[in-house]
């Protein structure tokens, strides 16, 4: 197997959409031979715990409301388009989302990595839920067979509070200023949401150098 390690944050509208079309990548080629990990990286690591109201957080972020609608505006346009079920307007909350690295964290031991990413992309970007909340961590975590009760103690003590944040800042010291960033067999950096068809292409150099 090859690994893609894959460092984003499920608050990242890039990384839904670059999630997005690889996904549809490893779709049409289905005996693809990536081993997928999730990685951290907070975009606000100094979030408030409690998160903030989100009309608040863009307007602070982009330097009020017309700075935040043409700043969002590109983004926007390629949600609509590829990802129809997006409801923007749903989301009040911008979380802080430590936790919700966690539980990607505590998923990965489980095998349930990858379903567990998807269930906090999709409470988040179409069901306007808060990821940073942990009743709706425990619920998404059921969703993809963990066991609730635990992740709910888990959530409630410090575990994995240090682990997740010096990964956060080992991926920042190696330089990863920017997500999502996609790492192919260890060697290979792709930045950014890029189209499907260039993941079809890697996939494809990958099978040839392999037959080779």
């Amino acid at each position: 197997m090859i690994p893609l390690d894959i460092f984003h944050d499920p608050i990242c509208p890039w990384c839904y959409i670059g999630k997005a079309r690889l996904e549809r990548a490893l779709e049409a080629r289905p005996n693809h031979r990536f081993a997928i990990q999730w990685h951290p990286f907070q975009l606000n690591p100094t979030m408030p715990k409690d998160g903030m109201e989100r009309r608040d957080y863009l307007n602070a972020k982009f330097g009020g409301s017309e700075g935040a609608r043409k700043a969002y505006a590109p983004v926007v346009e390629i949600l609509i388009r590829e990802l129809p079920k997006t409801d923007l307007l749903g989301i009040r909350t911008t979380p802080n989302t430590l936790d919700a690295h966690r539980l990607i964290h505590w998923a990965g031991i489980e095998g349930r990595q990858t379903p567990m990413v998807a269930a906090l992309y999709r409470a988040y970007f179409q069901d306007g839920r808060d990821i940073g909340d942990s009743a709706t961590l425990a619920e998404l975590a059921a969703q993809v067979g963990m066991d609730a009760e635990a992740v709910t103690r888990l959530l409630a003590t410090e575990a994995d509070v240090g682990d997740i944040r010096a990964r956060d800042q080992h991926a920042r010291d190696r330089g990863v200023n920017a997500v999502p960033l996609f790492i192919v067999g260890n060697q290979h950096a792709v930045e950014g949401a890029q189209p499907t068809e260039l993941w079809l292409n890697v996939i494809d150099e990958l099978a040839a150098q392999e037959t080779d």
